[in-house]
């Protein structure tokens, strides 16, 4: 392999199928629908910061992918297109091809084209700029929340914190419950379908990527609302957590540690049914947790209807 652009016509290049021109010349063309709106979102992941040096290179190029569909998935949008940059500290064939099959059979699942981005020669860095569709007025956005609307959460929470607190030696975990939790951790899910079916249910929403407490948070904030939730740990914790719940570092995985990717939104509460209802076509648990208030700021309560102390949490890449 003799420069940056093999390396583009060997790993990254495919037959433009969703696009009127791909990878391969100075810009991308796409072609958006009459009467939608494009949203646009970027995301980096940059290695000993969001993933470990020795990764599984095929399961990181899944991830790279499936935490720029999560924001999609949050904006009720149907993802269509994306860009790779890639900043490499040497070209490694047999690393590049995994990642690369990692990345396809993710954008092939969501039906996602590739078409464009950039190469070039530094500290591990992945960065995806996806484009995705949605109809004109109907995108999801944190700016909705109503006082008396429900707040809910997709799937379990947890799993992928308790993985990275193994992998990083300040927990000990069996070979079973290691097993389980890496995979929330290394392939997480977006819920695309379920932002698709969010529309004109959902008066706002938001991805789970840097703990529920953080990013409930910003619904809060550009809603000019409040929350009071009941705080229930075995409702929402991911199986390979649950049997740690007793122990304080597991509620902050639960309640802060992030990079779960589920959905966290908010709806009136004469929608319950209908959004019950959605969890067996989508294959997805879905949890009411509390309620918008108009006093602002989140309020916790324990089981036993108790205000809970609460830290401020969640990831913050320059905290």
């Amino acid at each position: 392999m003799n420069s940056e652009f093999d390396l583009i016509r060997r790993f990254f290049t495919r037959p433009a199928s969703r696009a009127a021109l791909g990878v391969g010349d100075d810009a991308a063309l796409v072609e958006a629908a009459p009467g939608k709106q494009l949203a646009i979102s970027t995301d980096m992941l940059v290695s000993g910061t969001h993933f470990f040096p020795d990764a599984n290179p095929e399961k990181l190029g899944w991830k790279t992918l499936a935490v720029n569909l999560s924001d999609m998935a949050a904006m009720g949008a149907n993802p269509r297109w994306a860009t790779l940059a890639l900043a490499l500290p040497h070209i490694d064939e047999a690393w590049l091809s995994a990642f690369a099959q990692g990345f396809f059979i993710c954008a092939d699942e969501f039906g996602v084209e590739l078409i464009g981005g950039d190469t070039t020669r530094g500290a591990l860095t992945l960065s995806v700029t996806i484009f995705g569709e949605v109809e004109r007025g109907k995108a999801l956005q944190r700016d909705g929340a109503q006082q008396g609307n429900d707040i809910w959460v997709s799937g379990s929470l947890g799993g992928a914190a308790l993985a990275l607190k193994a992998l990083q030696g300040k927990i000990v975990l069996d070979e079973d419950h290691l097993k389980a939790c890496r995979s929330y951790l290394d392939k997480p899910y977006p819920r695309i379908n379920l932002g698709l079916a969010l529309h004109d249910i959902a008066t706002s929403a938001i991805d789970i990527s840097d703990g529920l407490q953080a990013d409930l948070g910003h619904i809060l904030e550009r809603s000019n609302v409040g929350a009071e939730i009941s705080f229930d740990p075995y409702s929402l914790a991911a199986p390979a957590l649950s049997p740690f719940l007793a122990e304080s570092w597991a509620q902050h995985c639960l309640f802060a540690g992030g990079d779960d990717y589920e959905l966290c939104f908010t709806a009136p509460h004469e929608l319950y049914d209908t959004i019950k209802a959605l969890e067996d076509p989508l294959w997805v648990d879905l949890t009411r947790i509390g309620q918008i208030t108009a006093e602002p700021g989140l309020r916790v309560l324990d089981a036993n209807g108790q205000l809970m102390p609460i830290t401020k949490g969640g990831y913050d890449h320059f905290a």
